[in-house]
């Protein structure tokens, strides 16, 4: 047990570095479609932090209001940056703004700097000034969808499910806005923390996350995963896992998905065939095909 723990503990953690050279904006910047408008380390938080910043993305001619994609990175709650997995996912970014989405990639304080539920505090953060500022940046704030990965896509699937439970602690004091995300993508997120392996260790992604071991607070582990605020009023997820995922297993995504079929939520469930927790294999056109259609027909209207 002891052998296992470690090796899903230090995959993790190399998850959380997955980039020994992270990409750069302007890395990032050449791969989108020409003439791509951009709004780069946007403060959303009126401080100084550099993880409370956020970058937003406008495609090349507009006209009017624009959808929104609020983009999260993963990194194991511990690591990474907004360009992260914009750097294997060039495609489907480029993808989106094609097709007349604005994307917003956030940062966040690290739970090593941030604890469980200041680390989601920031997310919300981000995306109300998002709400506030929809107007600044020709944005629709009645379509607003939300895509992450890994420990991202833990904290969009949170984000989803708990909006509209009104969870106090959720939220930085005066930032809740009584808005409904329109959908949720999920790329290989933990969806239950008592599961996850590092379960009995505090020094864990999912400990640190918490600030103890879940077993040992499964109060903390509750609040902090998706699962536990699944109601019928949630929005639309497509989730992606991979089937040989090693750091997150793909039974988080199954139990997930399960849940949200019991509360007839509606969601979809692509096990990617020999695919690993993280790279380009996400990002290949039958996976990026799914995606777009499913934002835009999540994303049609603002009703």
């Amino acid at each position: 047990m002891f052998k296992k723990l470690s090796l899903c503990f230090v995959l993790f953690i190399i998850s959380a570095k997955s980039f020994a050279q992270l990409p750069t904006a302007s890395q990032i910047h050449a791969r989108l479609p020409k003439a791509t408008i951009i709004h780069g380390n946007v403060a959303y938080n009126n401080d100084t932090l550099k993880k409370h910043l956020l970058d937003i993305y406008l495609p090349a001619e507009t006209k009017g209001k624009l959808p929104l994609v609020v983009f999260i990175h993963g990194g194991g709650w511990i690591g990474n940056d907004k360009y992260a997995d914009m750097g294997y996912m060039p495609n489907t970014v480029a993808a989106m703004l094609e097709n007349g989405m604005a994307v917003a990639s956030i940062d966040y304080r690290f739970a090593t700097q941030a604890v469980f539920p200041a680390i989601l505090q920031d997310c919300n953060k981000a995306v109300s000034f998002l709400y506030d500022n929809a107007e600044k940046y020709n944005l629709d704030k009645n379509r607003i969808a939300l895509m992450g990965f890994s420990a991202g896509g833990h904290l969009a699937s949170l984000m989803g499910t708990s909006q509209n439970n009104k969870v106090d602690d959720l939220y930085f004091p005066t930032s809740y806005r009584a808005f409904n995300y329109k959908a949720v993508v999920d790329f290989y997120g933990p969806t239950d923390l008592v599961l996850l392996p590092g379960n009995e260790n505090a020094k864990s992604p999912e400990g640190l996350l918490i600030g103890a071991a879940p077993l040992e607070r499964p109060d903390l582990a509750k609040a902090a995963s998706p699962i536990t605020y699944i109601d019928k009023n949630d929005p639309p997820f497509l989730i992606f896992h991979g089937e040989k995922d090693e750091i997150v297993s793909n039974k988080q995504s199954k139990l997930f998905s399960a849940w949200l079929k019991y509360h007839k939520v509606k969601n979809e469930l692509t096990i990617v065939k020999d695919a690993p927790h993280f790279g380009t294999m996400y990002d290949v056109e039958e996976i990026r095909n799914k995606v777009i259609h499913f934002l835009k027909q999540e994303l049609r209207n603002g009703n």
